[in-house]
């Protein structure tokens, strides 16, 4: 039988908690699979995952870093559940949560679901400029999108496989975001948004994004608002 889910985790250097973060989100349902991608990690991310063996795990290794957009792509071509859902693989996001991001589209409601970190979920108190910088990335977003989301750069989106498999994705890096975001506006897909709890990291315990990719940002909603 086909996975009714299945999730795809794009992996840079995340050797402490890679391993969690697979076995918490295959405890979440016995008919789910799980797609990782190595992104040419250094830090012996790659080693333990040549070693992995897990039932339901499949893992694919980029020779070269080439981003997590890159990592996402390889992932999506190899994916066969109904839904797909995008998790990191630090543990800033909850995979028990599984259950509120696919509700929506579950219940036919829904074609693609965001999970907000903006609204009203529990979240780590961390950088207040990371969190203006988000806000006015996701209000440029809308502006150019004409959609009312809260949170446009968070990770946790699920699509049904249809909506990917009709999509062109060419970005590389963080720029996957704005570009998916304004793809599945421009195919007038059935958006929903669910609240979502956070657990940020800082620097010193691996966070990776930094102003360099909210000004790559700015660029890429821009694009694929006047030139994609």
């Amino acid at each position: 039988m086909a996975p009714r889910w299945s999730v795809v985790i794009p992996v840079y250097n995340e050797l402490a908690t890679v391993e969690s973060v697979i076995d918490t989100v295959l405890a979440q349902a016995d008919d789910l699979e799980v797609v990782v991608v190595d992104d040419c990690s250094t830090d012996g991310t790659t080693d333990l995952l040549r070693k992995f063996e897990r039932d339901r795990v499949r893992v694919f290794f980029h020779e070269t870093n080439r981003g997590k957009g890159a990592a996402l792509r390889t992932g999506f071509e190899h994916v066969t559940g109904d839904i797909v859902i995008i998790q990191d693989a630090d543990l800033e996001y909850d995979p028990h949560e599984y259950p509120v991001l696919v509700g929506p589209i579950e219940s036919g409601h829904a074609d693609v679901v965001y999970g907000s970190r903006f609204s009203s979920g529990p979240h780590r108190v961390l950088f207040f400029w990371h969190s203006m910088g988000n806000k006015f990335l996701t209000l440029y977003s809308n502006m150019m999108t004409n959609l009312n989301l809260t949170d446009m750069e968070t990770c946790y989106k699920v699509f049904r496989r249809e909506v990917l498999e009709g999509l062109e994705l060419r970005s590389n890096r963080f720029g996957f975001e704005p570009e998916i975001t304004a793809k599945v506006s421009r195919g007038r897909w059935r958006i929903y948004e669910v609240p979502i709890s956070y657990h940020g990291r800082d620097y010193k315990e691996g966070k990776k994004i930094t102003w360099r990719d909210g000004i790559a940002a700015i660029f890429w909603i821009t694009w694929f608002r006047f030139f994609d």
